[in-house]
């Protein structure tokens, strides 16, 4: 019998449940304020995990993006755009069969990299986060809730990229 019912038990849930006779619902007591906090600070890991269960969540039709207009940007090659300190240059020798190098520019392996880059990007953007930029390692998301102000706010975000010398990836980014 369980077998002629096989697609009861999928693997994924398929998506977007139908409407149904019972719907959750939230009532609002008049006069209330809604709760608005600032996401608190979580691990690089945790951050990876949090936009991959976003992505599950958005593809599935779950969720939906709440700002009506939103950019991305992807910088190039965003851990060769941080230097390495003077003092660690030689910390980060490596050898191959056409000689010894080292790197000026931080290389992507490392342990600490992913926290260091998004220490530089918090730090960057921090009188943005939260309001209308969020950023996870080398993807910057823009989003607002009119056309007008994400003009605005693409505006500021590309202009700190200018003045610190960021650059993105064109082709990998999203307007």
């Amino acid at each position: 019998v369980v077998r002629e019912f096989a697609d009861v038990f999928p693997d994924e849930l398929p998506g977007l449940p139908p409407a149904r006779e019972i719907e959750f619902g939230i009532e609002i007591i008049p006069g209330a304020e809604p709760i608005s906090k600032a996401p608190y600070r979580i691990a690089p890991v945790e951050l990876k995990e949090l936009k991959e269960q976003l992505q599950e969540m958005l593809e599935n039709g779950f969720i939906r993006p709440r700002a009506k207009y939103f950019s991305k940007i992807d910088l190039r090659s965003g851990y060769h755009q941080l230097r390495v300190k003077d003092q660690d240059i030689s910390n980060t020798t490596f050898r191959t069969r056409y000689g010894h190098y080292e790197f000026l520019v931080m290389p992507f392996g490392l342990t600490n990299a992913p926290a260091v880059f998004m220490d530089l990007m918090n730090r960057i953007f921090h009188e943005y986060l939260d309001k209308f930029v969020i950023v996870f390692i080398d993807d910057i998301l823009v989003y607002s809730k009119s056309e007008e102000k994400h003009e605005q706010h693409l505006r500021i975000v590309l202009e700190i990229l200018r003045h610190k010398k960021l650059y993105a990836k064109f082709s990998k980014c999203e307007f």
